[in-house]
């Protein structure tokens, strides 16, 4: 089975130049808004163009990579423009990062320069790249005179690249070109009817792909884009009122948090009239009556973002799990059985995508590319038409759509993040005292109302001291923290099939043998007490001691929202996400409860229920 679906091939890279022509037109149109920073158009145009000219003295262009080492913000997204300006290709580092998977993706991709700022630059190692530091060059790249440049780049010079989960222990970095992003704004503007009107939401970190879609098709219409503060962006209803209060029009949100969005009360006069959702298996349909479209999107970093979209409608007496939609403007869709042989609909098998939006491969990487990027059945075998192939289980619906049945592999997603599992043991491995190791996913089919969390099962050495903050800490130093298991799990031995892998389906439930954290000081009080059995079962642990970490233990945004709630269920207040981020620990959350619950002591009214957790 192929499916295709294609419009006027695509221009050569515009962006650059549409931004310069929204700048003549229409100066002082807001471009970019966070808090109280607001940037228009001939600012956007200025700023960037300057940063430009300062990257090409450096010898920056067509094909040269430079790392952006910034936080979501305003700086951001015009070092990320003045880099397009610059005929260059950019490459998102992510200051959250652990400093040593940093060092690896700087010393990966040969980048000849990274842009960062005071108090980021520490974060990365030394190295044969140039440093644009956006404070200390301030004055510098503002003695520029701001002219547009020209490129001379064209549509198969590289936009981005951009690093995901790697099996052998590395990520491995995605080499994106300009005509293939230039694929996905045509379509996007296209199929969402983008207007210089609209306004846009930027929620993505920087090192996510999402982000790219979040930006340059509502700059290349001339619309504003607005980051949310990060206090609002992973809670529910905080998001929602963000949304409304800013008019955004169009925004889009990992899957998890769209599942949630859209079980909302929502004003009828919302100026939001599309979320857009993906990253992960869509598993519900929205309300009747909701005042904007849902759309679910599907597509691997490989393939620029987006591969498929579609419409999800609300739910009937017989609808099932949403589809991810049809192929999105010059891309086809194959579904292969494993001689790569086309299956009839209604058959399972692997999904391939070919197109405009396949990426160039992976960088320094030709034998991966080699494997994942193989030669379309109608090529004749001579690999004039590539295809990608996904590891996605797949099938063609009566209707046209395609339906997602799950992985072939083990990569999973965990909130949006793509994460290959063998990554995860590679670097367990890698500890003196790990002998042999697996991780496998729990909560991972999204319908028993369970978190995904990953779950570490170790063989150790004899002498090992069996304690889970200590492969926490080093996990925490190699990888993102969204890989880093929830539970660790000792075993004797790992389970192996007749073939000699590890039997995933062996394994012992992950609460069996848990190993305890190192140094375990019991919760003291009332209020740790009462905190203590809130974050044990929201985390699938036993216990929860004084000093341990609720991101450490599996926690995070998300885990952390629906922590709030309980928070203020049971102690009556009012405790914010960036108050856990501040103070993860057990001790330190029930130091911030206790000093509300006393603020409450000064009106009469709330001392009764002040006065139960003195």
């Amino acid at each position: 089975m192929s499916t295709r679906h294609s419009v006027s091939n695509p221009m050569i890279f515009s962006i650059p130049r549409l931004v310069a022509e929204h700048a003549v037109s229409s100066p002082d149109s807001l471009a970019m808004a966070s808090g109280a920073e607001r940037l228009s158009y001939a600012e956007l145009e200025l700023r960037s163009n300057q940063l430009a000219e300062h990257l090409r003295s450096l010898g920056v262009g067509p094909d040269v990579l430079v790392g952006i080492l910034l936080e979501r913000s305003v700086a951001s997204v015009v070092s990320v423009l003045a880099v397009l300006k610059a005929g260059a290709a950019y490459l998102p580092l992510d200051p959250a990062l652990p400093a040593d998977r940093l060092a690896f993706m700087l010393r990966d991709s040969g980048v000849a320069a990274v842009i960062t700022r005071e108090g980021l630059q520490g974060k990365m190692s030394p190295g044969s790249w140039g440093v644009v530091n956006l404070d200390a060059d301030r004055e510098r790249i503002a003695g520029y005179a701001g002219r547009t440049i020209d490129t001379e780049a064209d549509a198969n010079h590289l936009a981005y690249v951009i690093y995901t989960s790697g099996s052998t222990g590395q990520p491995k970095g995605v080499e994106i070109t300009r005509g293939s992003l230039e694929n996905l704004i045509n379509w996007h503007l296209r199929a969402f009817q983008v207007t210089k009107t609209d306004r846009a939401s930027l929620m993505a970190s920087v090192s996510f792909d999402a982000a790219v879609w979040e930006l340059w098709p509502y700059l290349a219409a001339g619309a504003s884009v607005h980051i949310p503060p990060d206090s609002v962006r992973t809670q529910v209803e905080p998001l929602r009122d963000w949304l409304v209060a800013q008019k955004i029009s169009i925004s889009f949100v990992p899957t998890p948090l769209a599942e949630l969005l859209v079980q909302l009360q929502w004003p009828a006069s919302t100026s939001l009239r599309i979320l857009l959702t993906g990253a992960d298996t869509l598993h519900i349909r929205p309300p009747q009556g909701l005042p904007f479209a849902l759309i679910n999107n599907y597509g691997p970093t490989e393939c620029t973002v987006v591969a498929t979209s579609g419409a999800v409608l609300p739910a009937t007496a017989d609808s099932k799990q949403p589809s991810i939609g049809r192929a999105i403007d010059h891309t086809t869709l194959y579904i292969l059985d494993e001689q790569m042989h086309p299956v009839s609909q209604g058959t399972a098998g692997e999904l391939y995508i070919g197109g405009s939006g396949l990426a160039r491969g992976y960088r320094n990487r030709l034998e991966l590319t080699a494997e994942q990027f193989v030669s379309s059945p109608t090529s004749n075998g001579d690999g004039s038409t590539r295809l990608y192939r996904t590891g996605d289980r797949a099938r063609l619906l009566p209707n046209g759509e395609i339906e997602f049945l799950g992985r072939l592999d083990d990569q999973i997603k965990i909130r949006g993040y793509r994460i290959e599992l063998d990554e995860i043991s590679s670097v367990l491995d890698s500890h003196p005292d790990v002998k042999a190791s697996t991780v496998t996913v729990a909560g991972a089919d999204g319908n028993d109302g369970q978190e995904k969390r990953l779950i570490a099962y170790l063989v150790l050495a004899e002498d090992a001291r069996p304690a889970a903050n200590i492969f926490r800490e080093h996990l925490q130093s190699r990888v993102p923290d969204y890989m880093i298991p929830a539970t660790f799990v000792r075993l004797e031995s790992l389970p192996l099939t007749s073939n000699g892998k590890v039997d995933r389906a062996a394994l012992p439930a992950p609460n069996a043998n848990a190993l305890p954290e190192d140094a375990y000081v019991a919760p003291q009080g009332v209020i740790e007490q009462r905190l203590a059995e809130l974050i044990a079962p929201l985390l699938h642990v036993e216990r929860v001691g004084a000093n341990d970490n609720f991101f450490l233990l599996g926690g995070h945004s998300l885990l952390g929202t629906q922590l709030l709630t309980r928070i203020s269920e049971s102690f009556g207040v009012e405790l914010s996400l960036l108050m856990i981020f501040d103070h993860p620990t057990l001790a330190g959350m029930s130091a911030e409860i206790e000093k509300l619950i006393l603020a409450k002591l000064d009106s009469p009214a709330e001392s009764q229920t002040a006065g139960e957790y003195r």
